[in-house]
């Protein structure tokens, strides 16, 4: 019973995305695009929302930070030095009765309850044929010989004939750009270690098993931060990053209850890393990663270093200390904090007189509209009373101004957008200019003068 409340949350979730102009399928004019998605007009908002929030407070906030904003295509010679072009692989396997394809060490540690980690695809295949393993979605045992598979997108560069030279990738993460262009950084604007690049931006990787809604998609953002350090301050400076990235959690809306922390064994930890922890969500299809968190020494820096056959070093002002620093990574993924951030708002509630409201309980801080504005009659004086209350506070908040049908209709609205605030505008307000504010969550109604309402809403959104 549990496990069929968590699958309809995210159906839920889903559909209302759609309805309400959240998310839509990539490409939907043409029956969809698998695994692409466009973020409609609240949507959009409430991804701008919390990028600028994130910015401010990782970036603006900080006097240790600056940012950037790199590009998409890296010199290829990049992704060779970062291990990318002969590491970055799963072995995949296809099921030849359906065509389904899986990660091979996912169906065998799934099927078998073992771990695989590090073994060979040659090994990953034994063990399948071994064991006759069945396809999760046809139940068939009839299997492809598992293959690596390069999670990088290539492309072409030249105009004329193409060759093995000019190939390029889109970027699989947004670090190598920080570091590509560390130096510069350094060289312009008198940083001074311990101090953190963050960028915002889009990466792309051509997963084998993509799904459950924006969880796991081929084009996704990241919010990343490379903190450069020395060496002996790494165990410090994580774990400040590690509470940075929880208080983060709290402050955008997730409940503590719905979080932990996941420490990757050594065994398992990525080439670069000499620590890693993950803050995972319970979301409604399991607990899985949210953030991730990694002690990249300097692995990055000396790998380009060496490639490039550029010195990385830093000197220290004050000693003249000359070192190639150490870095901690702090990663969110933006499409899946929206993800957790929709599921952990969305409820449907009974109300008193028996019927049920769909609300999104976003905090006020992310929400794509902070307040909507409503005439109780669509008829004047009072439609132009309201419209004189929306262009006021069209200036300061992203507002809305709505006088289709009945109020309860456009209550119910926006409860399912989250927008925390609805205004009315009725015939008291022609006599006592004061206008009915109702509060999202409670339903509850204040009356107010109308040159209240604004630092009334900057108290409430801040």
């Amino acid at each position: 019973m549990e496990n069929q409340v968590e699958n309809d949350l995210l159906k839920n979730v889903v559909a209302l995305c759609k309805r309400r102009g959240f998310i839509y399928p990539g490409s939907d004019l043409y029956g969809g695009f698998a695994n692409t998605y466009s973020y409609g007009p609240y949507g959009s908002e409430l991804k701008k929302n919390i990028r600028d929030m994130w910015w401010k407070r990782f970036i603006h906030a900080r006097e240790d930070m600056v940012g950037m904003d790199g590009p998409i295509l890296l010199h290829p010679k990049a992704w060779e030095a970062s291990g990318h072009v002969a590491g970055f692989n799963d072995a995949m396997i296809d099921c030849k009765k359906c065509k389904a394809r899986f990660r091979a060490d996912h169906l065998v540690e799934k099927e078998l309850n073992r771990d695989v980690e590090g073994l060979a695809v040659e090994e990953l295949n034994a063990l399948i044929q071994e064991h006759k393993l069945h396809c999760p979605k046809c139940g068939a045992s009839e299997w492809t010989n598992a293959r690596y598979f390069n999670l990088m997108f290539s492309t072409q560069m030249s105009k004329t004939a193409a060759s093995q030279d000019d190939i390029a990738y889109l970027r699989p993460e947004t670090a190598q750009a920080i570091f590509l262009d560390y130096k510069n950084i350094i060289d312009t604007m008198r940083v001074q270690i311990p101090f953190g690049v963050g960028q915002i931006g889009k990466a792309f990787r051509n997963e084998i098993t993509p799904g459950n809604f924006i969880f796991r998609v081929i084009e996704f953002e990241q919010m990343e931060i490379e903190y450069f350090i020395k060496e002996s301050d790494w165990e410090l400076y994580f774990e400040k990053w590690l509470n940075e990235m929880w208080l983060w959690c709290e402050d955008i809306g997730l409940q503590k209850s719905h979080l932990s922390l996941l420490e990757h064994p050594k065994e398992k930890l990525s080439h670069y890393s000499k620590r890693t922890v993950d803050i995972m969500y319970n979301f409604p299809f399991g607990r899985q990663e949210l953030y991730g968190l990694a002690y990249r020494t300097n692995f990055d820096l000396t790998q380009h270093s060496e490639h490039a056959r550029v010195k990385l070093e830093y000197t220290d002002p004050k000693t003249n200390e000359k070192y190639l620093p150490h870095v901690i990574e702090p990663t969110f993924g933006l499409d899946r904090t929206i993800l957790a951030l929709l599921c952990e708002a969305y409820e449907e509630q009974a109300l008193p007189n028996g019927e049920m409201r769909t609300v999104l309980h976003l905090s006020p801080k992310i929400a794509p509209v902070k307040a909507a504005i409503f005439p109780l009659m669509k008829k004047e004086p009072l439609a132009q009373k309201a419209k004189d209350l929306f262009d006021t506070l069209k200036n300061i908040w992203n507002v809305q101004y709505d006088e289709m049908g009945a109020i309860g209709k456009r209550y119910r609205r926006h409860d399912e957008v989250g927008t925390p605030f609805c205004l009315t505008v009725d015939f008291d307000t022609l006599e006592d200019n004061t206008v009915t504010i109702r509060e999202r969550d409670s339903m509850q109604q204040t009356r107010i003068a109308i040159d209240k309402v604004i630092p009334y809403l900057a108290e409430r959104l801040k």
